[in-house]
């Protein structure tokens, strides 16, 4: 069915007999319900949220219509590829950090096999590419590595404790901590460094680091799309920019010095096992002690 031979159906079935260009969203539902639309009642409610409305909670059918013709000849095939955290069967997944499942501790770190769709998968594969594996050609897979999982727990402990109802997915605190630390090594370094391109390597990691915190912050305080809960948090980022900050400038200053006899490392290595042990206590019984309002989990 395309668009004119809806548009004159609904003119037939007088669904709009005042002719205001509006028509009722229970209606334009079951109307398409009743013409075998392939479109499950999730995307209806998107696309219904997106078109133009009135004060008599109507919707203005020409622009839905317009909607749902561009959704099924591109957003239908695209959504298959790509993971939305508006859609209830997103946050059903064992591996997302919620709230309401602090006690599967394994939350806190295998979030960040899940993305909130292609955009944060792309800046975070950019960013390891780019950043992440010419430092592990360097420093060897045991201090990346470290340094990465580092950032990854306190970026979910960040978030358990500053913003205590999101949910959290996404790599994006260990990515930080590398380019973080990767960023503070250069620049206390940059008198030393012989590479060509450091600077455009700077430039292009601090603008795709800015956007996806900007992305971020957006999707959390102002989502395109209505939600059931709170969206993911974005504290993640700053988390893990201060581990790789703090962390990082220890671990990559020399990799030929083992970190063991630095006095730094144990300092680092102290203040960041106390920052552990704390979230853990808050974790356990903040939540309680403050009545937080956490939303139900899926």
């Amino acid at each position: 069915m395309d668009r004119s031979s809806l548009l004159q159906l609904i003119q037939e079935q007088q669904l709009d007999p005042e002719n205001t260009g509006f028509i009722g969203v229970e209606t334009f539902a079951s109307l398409v319900h009743s013409h075998e639309l392939p479109l499950d009642p999730a995307k209806l409610d998107m696309l219904v949220a997106l078109a133009q409305g009135n004060d008599e909670g109507q919707v203005c059918y020409q622009e839905l219509v317009d909607l749902i013709i561009v959704f099924l000849c591109y957003g239908a095939r695209l959504n298959k590829w790509v993971l939305q955290t508006y859609h209830p069967e997103y946050m059903k997944s064992p591996l997302v950090y919620h709230p309401g499942h602090r006690a599967r501790a394994w939350r806190f770190l295998t979030y960040m096999f899940m993305h909130v769709g292609l955009e944060q998968l792309g800046f975070n594969a950019l960013l390891q590419l780019m950043i992440g594996v010419p430092l592990e050609m360097v420093h060897g897979i045991l201090r990346i590595s470290f340094l990465y999982l580092a950032g990854v727990l306190a970026g979910s402990l960040t978030v358990s404790i500053t913003d205590m109802r999101a949910p959290l997915v996404g790599g994006s605190g260990g990515v930080y901590a590398l380019c973080s630390a990767h960023l503070a090594n250069v620049v206390m370094n940059w008198a030393g460094m012989r590479c060509p391109y450091k600077l455009l390597r700077m430039v292009l990691a601090l603008v795709c680091m800015s956007s996806e915190v900007g992305r971020a912050v957006w999707l959390r305080f102002s989502p395109p799309l209505p939600a059931s809960g709170p969206q993911p948090s974005f504290m993640a980022h700053l988390a893990g920019a201060i581990v790789g900050i703090s962390m990082g400038l220890t671990i990559l200053r020399s990799y030929e010095e083992s970190l063991q006899d630095q006095c730094g490392w144990w300092v680092v290595l102290l203040s960041y096992g106390t920052f552990l042990l704390f979230a853990v206590f808050w974790n356990i019984f903040a939540y309680d002690l403050l009545g937080a309002q956490i939303p139900p989990p899926p």
